[in-house]
């Protein structure tokens, strides 16, 4: 079994069947902690909310998101920045991937049993961290595991399996919304199966303890957190870019049986079939272009040029249901913003590395850029929250996430560094 050199500078080829295994192991990682995540997140948290809650589920919801944000928020920056620094015979990112497959999937199994808002919120959080003990090293092993000729195209698979995954675990989630408990028991289970099968699925990591010490004194690890300056101008930007993209994306998918429900007007089951239907479509449809813009930006040596045209779909997506105010228009959403924003995951993470102003903080600096995720996650949510408490509609959420994602295309291309 093929290993990796004990340093953090990504090797300069891979053999093809290492390339094989990273883009199985990156594809299969996403694909099952976002089925897991989005049978719950999606479907059966928002139903079983509005069962225990039903005069305030929306209030609820708009809360738990934030929570669970702040969690993500904070362990992936932390993970990001120990992993880093994790001398192990395992290497510096598998361990923390296999256990936080176990925590996660535990924790999110316990939100079909747990009996009120409180319990469930915590548990929750304790899945986010969990979830990003996984997500902050696998990204961060882009970095230091795969050569910058090939980013763009291992990007394609980290977007395809999390694109396909979403859809796949709507769908599921949908199956289960008047028979929950069976639904959050697979949930639980997919998830820590992404844990712990990227780690056997890839090339083993080589042991890290013979990389160069680190400090462990507290002052040290407190320094080590600091954002990085020097260099960094398109660290920001990007992170500025990646953050209102993903707010808006965020600000509809998260309230999409909501919206559904209350906006468009379709009942229980009729809005179940509608999302089954917006992910057979949403799957099908980010494959294609994710598997796709990303290997062409590897070959064109072009990042840009995607974000552009994912932004305009991404759009255009948001403008059908606001336009159409139908089952129709949600389903164009999917199947047009779908599009985009496969395109735009396709090299999202391929970008992310690109900008890095020190290759060997990767995993610290990665963690502060998927914070931009997180941001989105929680920053999208809320407002979209907070705009259907004040004007007692959907309506205005749609044009807020246009203007959004203009504004993310703006800041992407004033990127001087990538091309």
């Amino acid at each position: 079994m093929s290993q990796d050199q004990p340093t953090a500078t990504a090797p300069k080829s891979l053999t093809k069947a290492q390339t094989i295994r990273f883009g199985a192991a990156f594809f299969i990682f996403n694909l099952c902690w976002m089925v897991g995540l989005q049978i719950v997140a999606a479907v059966l948290l928002p139903q079983r909310l509005s069962e225990i809650a039903p005069d305030s589920y929306n209030a609820i919801f708009g809360v738990l998101n934030s929570a669970t944000a702040l969690a993500s928020l904070i362990s992936n920056l932390v993970v990001g920045n120990l992993s880093d620094r994790t001398r192990s015979v395992f290497g510096r990112r598998s361990p923390w991937i296999a256990a936080g497959g176990v925590i996660a999937g535990v924790s999110l199994f316990l939100l079909g049993v747990l009996p009120d808002g409180v319990t469930i919120g915590i548990s929750y959080c304790v899945s986010m961290v969990g979830l990003n003990m996984m997500i902050a090293p696998v990204v961060a092993s882009l970095a230091d595991r795969v050569p910058d000729n090939m980013r763009g195209t291992m990007s394609a698979f980290i977007s395809a399996g999390t694109l396909f995954g979403s859809s796949l675990g709507q769908i599921i989630g949908a199956r289960f919304i008047t028979m929950q408990l069976p639904g959050f028991v697979l949930a639980g289970i997919v998830m820590a199966i992404a844990g712990i099968a990227t780690v056997f699925v890839w090339p083993r990591e080589r042991s890290s303890k013979d990389m160069p010490e680190v400090s462990g004194s507290l002052k040290d690890i407190l320094a080590s957190f600091r954002p990085p300056t020097h260099g960094a101008r398109d660290f920001w930007l990007a992170f500025v870019g990646r953050s209102l993209l993903l707010f808006s994306y965020y600000m509809i998918l998260n309230y999409q049986l909501y919206i559904l429900q209350d906006y468009i007007g379709q009942s229980v089951e009729d809005s179940a079939a509608t999302i089954s239907t917006m992910s057979v479509v949403l799957m099908v449809v980010s494959l294609i272009s994710a598997l796709t813009a990303g290997p062409i930006s590897d070959r064109i040596g072009r990042r840009k040029i995607p974000v552009v045209l994912a932004s305009l779909l991404l759009a255009v997506g948001y403008a059908m249901p606001w336009l159409l105010h139908s089952p129709l228009g949600m389903i164009l959403f999917s199947a047009i913003g779908g599009f985009g924003y496969g395109m735009y995951g396709s090299v999202d993470q391929a970008l992310n590395v690109d900008v890095l102003p020190n290759e060997e903080e990767a995993g610290k600096d990665l963690g502060i850029l998927n914070i931009a995720t997180t941001l989105g996650q929680m920053v999208g949510p809320v407002i979209t929250s907070a705009i259907v408490v004040v004007t007692g509609s959907y309506g205005m959420v749609f044009p807020t996430a246009i203007v959004a994602v203009v504004l993310a295309c703006v800041f992407i291309m004033m990127i001087r560094k990538v091309k």
